[in-house]
């Protein structure tokens, strides 16, 4: 006696069901927008003279914060902040900043005369730079060229780094 069976196997079905479940989901993975991968700004510069122009920019705004610090961000409570560092995201791609900050810190120290201890209240500032939508490193590193980096107008703005400090320090 055969046994006949109620569901007969149909082995390409089968595959054809998992293939057309595959696609769907990769075609899913792909409509859901391009993933972008975002580096230190340093890696993404690809030759020697931005390079040294990115590094040479940022020594420069610090050393312009240093001059201005005295009269204007270190005259309160904090008359000790420094620079920590500049840093920008860049799409490695592209170029695209995705934000640039610049870290401070400072502190305000005391001795106490009783016993001798110092207190110190420290504190830390993560500014954010004004950039315009859609602001490349390239057209960043025009205000390298400005007489001042720190007061130059940032592409695309009437914004600049010391306008973003104002708002921050």
């Amino acid at each position: 006696m055969q046994k006949h069976d109620s569901h007969p196997r149909r082995p390409w079905a089968t595959c054809g069901l998992a293939l057309a479940a595959w696609l769907a989901f990769a075609g899913h993975a792909k409509a859901a927008g391009p993933v972008y991968e975002y580096v230190d700004a340093g890696s993404y510069l690809r030759n020697e003279a931005t390079v040294q122009v990115w590094y040479g920019l940022r020594q420069r705004l610090r050393e312009e914060f240093d001059q201005i610090c005295g009269d204007t961000f270190c005259e309160g409570e904090y008359s000790n902040i420094e620079s920590l560092g500049f840093l920008c995201s860049a799409n490695r791609v592209n170029g695209l900043i995705g934000q640039c900050v610049w870290v401070f810190a400072g502190s305000q120290e005391d001795i106490d005369p009783a016993n001798g201890r110092v207190q110190v209240q420290a504190r830390s500032w993560q500014c954010s730079i004004p950039l315009a939508p859609r602001t490349t490193m390239e057209a960043l590193l025009s205000i390298a060229g400005a007489d001042s980096a720190l007061h130059a107008p940032l592409p695309g703005t009437q914004a600049s780094i010391y306008d973003g400090l104002i708002a921050c320090l």
